[in-house]
């Protein structure tokens, strides 16, 4: 993130490229970089006759560099965006010979979603060159708690950890879908100091004791009747509960219980790392581990892949969700 760093504070100091290239899977960086641009090289007024939005399914490269030549009017900069840039893959790399030669009086900004642009293409070596290159990736989940917990701190508001896993474990690892979460949240409770369970549960509508972060913590710990009551709850409300991201999520617990038993011999700090979770959950696994040997985790994913497929309609029929859920729960903690 050092790179986002720089090229937020240069923005942020009115020092603009000609060009910049932002792609990569995750979304946030992309929007909120190109949303800074705007708004720190053009103002309000000047926006009507030099900012130009572009679509990659709508355009082309020739329409594109057409509008990159035009001059700004009463303004030192024009801003040009082109989004969905990945849909003019095929041909992107005729912009080359605008981005050897630009006009230092436009903004170019490629928004290159879901993916990289071909790093082997002109087009991305003479950009690297002449103007700023980002890449996006997607965030491990440990890497977004601490993204929720950086974020509200620059905001001066406390959560704790179990909050943040919370939220993750609702909402997935989607920065923008977090962000809007977090930004009504912040709206609705104005003075806002700590976001604890119970403002998660009440705006965001996550449980604070049925969720699949309290299910994984019922099977680590091999307590049915809780597993069993979460998934009562699940199956009352199968559009906020998928079956799908349960099992993910009970498959990507014991898929890292299987490193923490690989790497046993590591100080937990070493382990949290290897394992790329909060080193504040490490004590989960460490209680997970006295109940689950290493042989035992190996057989737990293979039943875990079995109802995974099952729960897809592979080999059953006419068998609810719910049943699969507590199913597989009898035989992973028996």
């Amino acid at each position: 993130m050092n790179l986002f760093k720089q090229i937020e504070n240069d923005i942020k100091s009115k020092k603009f490229s000609p060009i910049y290239l932002l792609m990569g899977e995750e979304e946030f960086y992309i929007d909120y970089l190109t949303n800074l641009i705007t708004e720190n090289s053009i103002s309000k007024s000047e926006k009507e006759f030099n900012y130009n939005v572009l679509y990659g399914k709508e355009t082309n490269v020739d329409e594109l560099i057409s509008i990159c030549k035009k001059f700004p009017l009463m303004s030192n900069y024009q801003v040009v965006v082109l989004k969905e840039a990945q849909d003019l893959s095929r041909t992107i790399d005729q912009l080359a010979g605008y981005a050897n030669n630009f006009l230092e009086s436009t903004i170019l900004i490629i928004n290159y979603k879901h993916k990289s642009l071909d790093k082997r293409k002109s087009l991305y070596k003479i950009i690297s060159k002449n103007g700023v290159v980002f890449e996006s990736k997607r965030l491990y989940e440990n890497q977004v708690q601490q993204w929720i917990t950086d974020q509200l701190n620059d905001k001066s508001i406390k959560i704790s950890n179990k909050a943040v896993a919370m939220i993750v474990d609702f909402l997935g690892t989607d920065l923008s879908k977090i962000n809007n979460e977090l930004s009504k949240l912040i709206q609705l409770k104005k003075d806002l100091k700590e976001i604890s369970e119970n403002e998660i549960e009440k705006y965001i509508g996550i449980s604070k004791e049925y969720n699949n972060f309290e299910l994984r913590n019922a099977i680590s710990e091999k307590n049915t009747f809780k597993a069993f009551q979460i998934a009562d709850y699940f199956a009352k409300n199968p559009n906020s509960n998928p079956m799908v991201v349960t099992i993910s999520m009970v498959f990507d617990f014991f898929s890292k219980l299987l490193l923490y038993h690989a790497n046993d011999s590591l100080p937990d700090s070493k382990k949290a790392f290897i394992m790329k979770i909060n080193p504040y959950f490490i004590k989960e696994y460490n209680r997970a581990s006295k109940n689950y040997s290493i042989k035992r985790v190996t057989q737990v994913i293979s039943i875990i892949r079995e109802y995974d497929l099952k729960s897809k309609g592979s080999g059953v029929k006419n068998i609810s969700h719910l049943d699969l859920l507590k199913e597989m729960i009898v035989r992973i903690v028996s």
